[in-house]
């Protein structure tokens, strides 16, 4: 079983153009779509719409044929992918209402000083990463860095840059995040399979962008803690929204302050989730905010364990492949989440189910841009573009892996989104895959991954976050952020090349 929604093909290509016509439409189609983005500053959900029309029109398809095939795209991708997206994003608001997310903080830098806490930081942030959108482990994260560099003598990008290397590489790497439920929808990859090769690749990358580079940075480029930086709740999520230019049109998650739901009937509803609940409550504690946000990512590990090792349609690997359905993996941690974070944290009913629903109008963007690259994706292979770039491939002998990786690069610079990245090189690609075996499909989803986190500079919302938080000049930023999502993009595709070897 795999978890993906099969791409929707039509019977017959839509246009009959050659392959000239048909190159010239699948570049004029992105062109459009990276300068509305890049220049026109439009937001890639109107960008990706003009782009695909632009492409049909281009390619001499019908009208009606091109909306019919960019809808279908639209629903295929939304059911696939927006519903696990949903889902990943609740888990996420109750780990960050809760405390649970600064508990897991709390106890491992408290476990760790010295030479050890840039490595402590960078394992914390992966683990916190799992769950929740790179924009909001910045915000929890963040404030606890500066705090920590305050109280000691550790330089703050030493271990700043091993924190945002953790949340980087969970974002680009590892679903439940956008970008590889993105890609492993459009190439139709086994869900199960490229979650643990992600994982794998995900250790020495963060190794290498995180403490490594940290420890070598933090000697070249001096950064003191920012004067009035450590603001705490709300005050620290309006701040975040004033401080990401041009957030819209990156395909970031736009940080909604959810305290007007959370607090539902409670004081004032601007105040933090805190503020309305029992005096003298504690958090929910380490281990049950750890194993809940673990839980959905072992359901679908043992699913991918189950399909190797046991005979297919025995009961015990139905049972593993029902429970590891990302879908199912992912309700499950919500309701065990409303338990262990929620109920333990001591909100009351309407409080746990408000704080769930505050988790889904900030995700409201990231989930149209990604439906509306689910078209785009959808006009490009309905036109016979990917067969094009396939064959083209072929005879140049170009690795699919190489390829992915490559265009994913180039989309990501040109727009500042990993997120059109990942959609964008996957639906060219994709004709690739039906050639691959499964291994290999899952390592394409991966080297895309990497692509899209490639050079993250000033058209980049999450360039401008890092840069404010920390208070650095965008020379410093560049220096530092910049050259950290690139060893990312570098060292991530590496590694799936070396994956690539053995499997």
């Amino acid at each position: 079983m795999t978890a993906h929604a099969a791409p929707v093909l039509a019977a017959e290509a839509i246009t009959s153009a050659g392959t000239g016509q048909l190159i010239l439409a699948a570049v004029l189609g992105i062109a459009v779509v990276i300068l509305l983005i890049a220049w026109a500053k439009w937001h890639p959900f109107l960008a990706l719409i003009l782009g695909a029309a632009v492409l049909g029109i281009v390619a001499g398809a019908a009208p009606g044929d091109t909306v019919t095939s960019f809808t279908a795209g639209v629903g295929s991708t939304a059911g696939s992918v927006g519903l696990l997206i949903a889902l990943g994003s609740m888990i996420g608001a109750l780990l960050a209402e809760s405390g649970g997310a600064d508990g897991i903080v709390g106890t491992i830098v408290r476990r760790f000083s010295g030479s050890a806490l840039p490595w402590a930081m960078a394992g914390v942030a992966a683990l916190v990463g799992l769950p929740l959108f790179f924009e909001v482990g910045v915000v929890l994260l963040v404030p606890i860095v500066l705090l920590v560099a305050q109280r000691t003598d550790v330089p703050l990008l030493k271990i700043g840059i091993p924190a945002l290397a953790g949340l980087s590489v969970l974002h680009g790497l590892v679903p439940p995040h956008p970008g590889p439920l993105v890609a492993i929808a459009n190439l139709n990859a086994d869900l199960g399979l490229t979650l643990a090769f992600g994982l794998i690749c995900a250790v020495p990358t963060v190794i290498v962008a995180g403490p490594v580079f940290g420890n070598f940075i933090a000697k070249r480029v001096p950064v003191a803690v920012p004067a009035g930086a450590l603001m705490t709740g709300a005050t620290r999520e309006r701040a975040a929204v004033g401080d990401r230019p041009g957030s819209g049109p990156v395909g970031g998650q736009d940080f909604v302050d959810r305290d007007d739901l959370a607090n539902a009937g409670a004081r004032e509803p601007d105040e933090p989730v805190d503020a309305g609940l029992p005096a003298g409550r504690s958090g929910p504690g380490f281990w049950p905010a750890v194993l809940t946000v673990l839980l959905p990512i072992v359901l679908m590990l043992l699913r991918a364990v189950a399909e190797l090792v046991l005979d297919e349609g025995t009961g015990l690997r139905k049972v593993f492949e029902v429970l590891g359905t990302p879908v199912v993996a992912l309700l499950f941690g919500v309701l065990l989440a409303m338990w262990t974070l929620g109920k333990r944290a001591g909100f009351d009913r309407a409080q746990t189910s408000s704080v769930l629903g505050g988790a889904l109008p900030p995700i409201a963007g990231i989930l149209l841009i990604v439906a509306a690259g689910g078209g785009f994706k959808q006009v490009l292979v309905d036109a016979g573009v990917g067969n094009v770039v396939a064959d083209a491939a072929k005879d140049a002998n170009i690795s699919a892996l190489l390829l992915g990786f490559l265009v994913a690069v180039g989309i990501r610079v040109a727009t500042g989104s990993a997120t059109v990245a990942t959609i964008t090189a996957a639906g060219i690609v994709a004709p690739l895959a039906a050639t691959l075996d499964k291994p290999e499909v899952s390592l394409l989803a991966l080297a895309i991954g990497s692509g899209s986190l490639f050079f993250s500079h000033v058209n980049d919302a999450g360039f401008w976050l890092v840069k404010e938080y920390f208070g650095m000049t965008v020379g410093q930023t560049i220096k530092t952020w910049s050259v950290m999502e690139t060893i990312i993009s570098v060292v991530g595709f590496a590694c799936v090349m070396i994956l690539d070897i053995f499997v």
